[in-house]
């Protein structure tokens, strides 16, 4: 007899882009990486979630290529509970699904 295993959560194996042009008042859109995500002038942010509550935010820099920041997370909305850490940045989910990420950042200002 084979154990079952659970299944992975989307959340934690997706690279997530930030697509600004669908945010909305609750906060910023991000989409998974490998969806369709329309062409922007303007560089996109990128955020990994880890479920040890630590995250990865990609943010462009001086010229445009992205600067790693580490950041926490916790789940506000999700029930899922709360996670906290240390970092540059707080990543609060305030709702999510497999196709879409709506998230309220604070970041603290660049050194």
């Amino acid at each position: 007899m084979t154990a079952k295993r659970a299944p992975k959560d989307k959340l934690f194996e997706t690279r997530w882009v930030h697509v600004s042009e669908q945010d909305t008042p609750d906060g910023a859109v991000f989409r998974p990486d490998d969806e369709h995500v329309p062409l922007s002038r303007k560089p996109r942010d990128w955020l990994e979630v880890h479920e040890d509550g630590s995250a990865t935010l990609y943010t462009p820099g001086p010229d445009d290529r992205p600067v790693e920041r580490r950041a926490t997370w916790q789940d506000v909305g999700g029930g899922s509970g709360t996670r906290r850490g240390g970092g540059e940045a707080d990543v609060q989910i305030v709702e999510r699904s497999p196709l879409r990420l709506v998230v309220k950042l604070r970041t603290a200002p660049d050194r």
